[in-house]
């Protein structure tokens, strides 16, 4: 879509900044989502802050001073400081119903803004996808399976905590190698076959790889390289490598809106960008909407690294 015209359906009043096909929103995105035109997205991809603790005020001020709070401070190695990861598994009850809630009002906006036939691909994690994708199923979008991102973390093997040289042959959960992303679809119109959904709406099924091949569930990844962190400070910044793809696959045809709506520095923007897409993106947080101004130019720029994809794409 023409910049100009995004600006003009999708800036409203906020603060908004444009590239050369994408623009991003300085908003809260449950308010925008409510104001803007209904059924005009093309696909919604996202990595989302749980709703919960992670990026309260206080939770960010005692990541930046490195006393953990939610966030784990992994230990240091080989000489080599490790960023912090949220501790899902620190949630009570009360906190995992807020993020059922949180989901499920959210997710009614995405019915709401997106067209029929159209995917949403949402970044999660082992303790919480069971939670958040029966919250997005009872909004309405149906469920149609995930995409799981081979990816060695640091997540889980810790040993009992306190009674580590007690028990040195027990670690209280698996290591994480893999990150869930839920892929769901609003429903196509009852009746409509997805050929003609694809013509009516340009949704309904996903983008093949450019040697024709059908997309897959499994992404072989990497953690977020260095110089990609040294462009876009954020704690769940995810490779361009990785985010290309998805976002290459959420439009059958090549064409319509990609809309990030928890944008953060704006990771999927610049795959979209880097991929010729249209894309949208919408922060809450001002630090992070202005971040993006500068990263969204440097991680689209990038060369594509890793895989055969990536490369006919670069």
């Amino acid at each position: 879509m023409n910049i100009d015209l995004l600006k003009q359906r999708y800036a409203l009043d906020y603060e908004s900044h444009s590239f050369q096909t994408s623009l991003v929103i300085h908003a809260d995105c449950f308010e925008w989502m409510s104001r803007i035109p209904t059924e005009s997205i093309h696909a919604i991809v996202t990595d989302p802050p749980y709703g919960v603790k992670e990026y309260d005020s206080e939770q960010l001020e005692k990541r930046s001073n490195g006393h953990g709070g939610i966030w784990r401070i992994p230990p240091s190695f080989d000489g080599h400081v490790r960023s912090p990861l949220p501790r899902f598994t620190a949630l009570n009850s009360k906190e995992r119903e807020r993020i059922e809630q949180y989901f499920y009002e959210w997710a009614k906006l995405a019915m709401q803004i997106l067209r029929p036939g159209a995917h949403l691909f949402l970044a999660s994690n082992v303790f919480l996808s069971q939670i958040v994708f029966a919250s997005i199923v009872r909004a309405g979008l149906e469920f149609r399976g995930q995409v799981i991102r081979l990816v060695r973390t640091l997540r889980g093997g810790d040993r009992p905590k306190n009674a580590e040289d007690e028990f040195p042959g027990v670690c209280s959960m698996p290591r994480g190698c893999y990150e869930p992303w839920g892929i769901f679809r609003k429903p196509v119109p009852k009746g409509m076959t997805i050929g003609e959904c694809l013509r009516t709406f340009q949704t309904g099924g996903l983008r093949r790889k450019p040697d024709g091949n059908p997309f897959e569930d499994v992404i072989e990844s990497e953690r977020t390289p260095q110089k990609e962190r040294y462009i876009a400070d954020h704690p769940s910044l995810k490779p361009q490598s990785f985010l290309r793809q998805i976002v290459y696959a959420s439009l059958p045809l090549g064409e319509g809106i990609v809309l990030d709506p928890f944008m953060g520095s704006g990771s999927t923007v610049a795959a979209a960008e880097a991929v010729g897409y249209s894309a949208l993106g919408v922060e809450q947080y001002r630090e992070y909407f202005l971040m993006s101004l500068q990263s969204i130019p440097a991680l689209s720029s990038l060369d594509s690294e890793g895989t055969q994809l990536l490369l006919q794409l670069a």
